[in-house]
């Protein structure tokens, strides 16, 4: 007689099936999960009472969002003179050398007719101390106005003297380098030195990813930022500098949170100036292969007013808008929409979690097993 055991089991089996199919959503929002389904997510938007517009990404979409930090230099950057490296200014350090028309001069000394006065400082006043010249202002002159003030004052003392004046390198015209450089500190303004790619050279270049390493320029009351390749690239953007200059390098701030079914769930630092979301989905290891549904990559971002009115196409908006860009991966154009789609600071990327991982939850939770429907059926085969 034929045993009714592995029937009674299959029959049971299905029974199984079937309860997970009738409460499978309910059973899903009881049990753990790695974030909001595709459905849940929709449910949660405007067009369905909720707070949040949701958006399916297309051309249009992907041209209205494409917002890439706009860096420059404001015009009182871009058209200021360079610094005449040949003013004398206070704090600089100065070589005189002067040679007398006698064989035992005043300055040189006997059996001498040529003396060298060197690391002479201007003080803040801007004046220095020369024997029988007497107290001379240095600042403001070039070393050539200087020499003919000093030759006048020595002529009275002296027959036709003659005189050298050398700039050498002190503070007086100096630039601050600092933050992510390979040598923070003062430098003075030189030739070599006189625009700021000469003086980012001089501090060593930038000690992080030159991609995205950023450089602000303060002056004054003015400032103003510009990627630090650009300075390389475009040469509008290598400005001249002035003294006082504060010069300060920094690698790019912006981040993006990476969630749900993707290889890792993390807060992913900018690697390019522009990223988009096939990029930022590639960076944390691509899409969980047993997890993930193609068809929910969404992206959630605090859209600023003036976007978010054109990408809906509404002009009754007030303030900040919450919108979350879908992605289908699967569509024709998906992967290219999402190869043009741009992330922006403070995005969230989360992928769901495809229906079949849901159900297979929900089954785990009615069996008691961590196994998937199909392999509960199996077993009562294997028990005939």
């Amino acid at each position: 007689m034929t045993s009714t055991v592995p029937r009674i089991a299959r029959l049971s089996a299905l029974g199984v099936v079937m309860l997970a199919l009738v409460g499978c959503d309910l059973t899903s929002r009881l049990l753990p999960s790695a974030g909001p389904t595709r459905n849940q997510i929709f449910s949660g938007s405007v067009q369905r009472e909720g707070d949040a517009f949701v958006v399916e990404v297309n051309q249009r979409v992907t041209l209205a969002t494409a917002v890439v930090p706009a860096l420059g230099f404001p015009p009182s950057l871009l058209n200021a003179s360079g610094s005449n490296t040949d003013i004398i200014r206070p704090g600089d350090m100065l070589t005189l050398t002067v040679y007398e028309n006698v064989t035992d001069g005043l300055l040189a000394g006997e059996g001498a007719n040529a003396s060298q006065l060197s690391t002479l400082q201007v003080d803040e006043s801007g004046f220095i101390f020369i024997p029988y010249a007497g107290r001379i202002r240095a600042a403001g002159n070039t070393p050539e106005e200087l020499r003919a003030v000093i030759t006048r004052n020595l002529d009275a003392q002296t027959p036709d003297p003659q005189v050298i004046v050398s700039r050498e390198t002190g503070d007086g015209a100096t630039v601050v380098v600092s933050g992510d450089v390979n040598a923070e500190g003062v430098y003075p303004i030189e030739r070599p030195s006189r625009r700021l790619s000469g003086m980012l050279a001089a501090a060593g270049g930038t000690s992080v990813d030159r991609d995205i390493a950023r450089v602000t320029v303060l002056r004054g009351g003015q400032s103003g930022t510009v990627w630090y390749q650009d300075i390389f690239r475009e040469p509008h953007a290598d400005i001249a500098l002035r003294p006082d200059d504060r010069i300060f390098v920094e690698e790019d701030s912006r981040r993006f949170t990476a969630l749900g079914a993707t290889g890792a769930q993390t807060v992913v630092p900018f690697d390019d100036q522009v990223i988009s979301a096939i990029d930022a989905i590639a960076s944390v290891g691509g899409l969980n292969p047993n997890l993930a549904d193609p068809t929910g990559v969404f992206v959630l971002r605090n859209e600023p007013e003036d976007i978010a009115r054109l990408v809906l196409g509404r002009d009754d908006l007030v303030g900040t808008q919450r919108m979350i860009y879908v992605l289908d991966l699967t569509a024709p154009t998906g992967m290219f929409e999402a190869r043009d789609f741009t992330i922006r600071d403070g995005d969230t990327v989360y992928v769901t979690s495809a229906p079949i991982t849901q159900f297979n939850n929900a089954v785990s939770a009615l069996t008691g097993t961590l196994s998937p429907v199909n392999q509960v059926i199996d077993a009562t085969d294997g028990s005939s």
